[in-house]
């Protein structure tokens, strides 16, 4: 899987999150955007693979974080089952911010991403707006 891929599987079904929206930023009167991968209520979340690509997702954090006024997080979705160096380089420069990391595993992921669609007709279900309506109580 892609990075662009996870990013809207962890932003919704784990943070109920808003994907990737478009967050303006005025430089000297020049008008700009950043595009964090995940905001929700209380977070501006970067999304990222073990990969040396995530290697920017401190700085991309702390600044959605100062244009959105909310925390700043890092997820990182491990996809060998082992910490490895871009991992523990981010995860140790995030403790020294003060930001926010968890890790996700990437089976997880797709574990989830998979029953989805289940877990959300057991909701329905149990609020009683299932397909058939409310049950019927037992022996009537």
């Amino acid at each position: 899987m892609r990075e662009a891929d996870l990013i809207p599987i962890i932003c919704t079904l784990f943070f109920g999150g808003d994907v990737e929206p478009r967050i303006p930023v005025t430089i000297h009167a020049a008008q700009s955007h950043v595009v964090p991968d995940c905001v929700t209520a209380t977070s501006a979340i970067e999304i990222g693979l073990d990969r040396r690509s995530s290697l920017d997702s401190l700085q991309q954090t702390l600044f959605a974080a100062e244009m959105t006024g909310k925390a700043p997080m890092i997820v990182l979705v491990d996809s060998d089952g082992e910490e490895g160096v871009y991992e523990y380089r981010i995860e140790t420069a995030a403790r020294r911010a003060g930001v926010a990391y968890v890790v996700i595993d990437l089976e997880l992921l797709r574990r989830w991403q998979m029953t989805a669609p289940f877990r959300a007709a057991r909701e329905q279900i149990l609020s009683g707006g299932g397909r058939d309506g409310p049950s019927a109580p037992a022996g009537g």
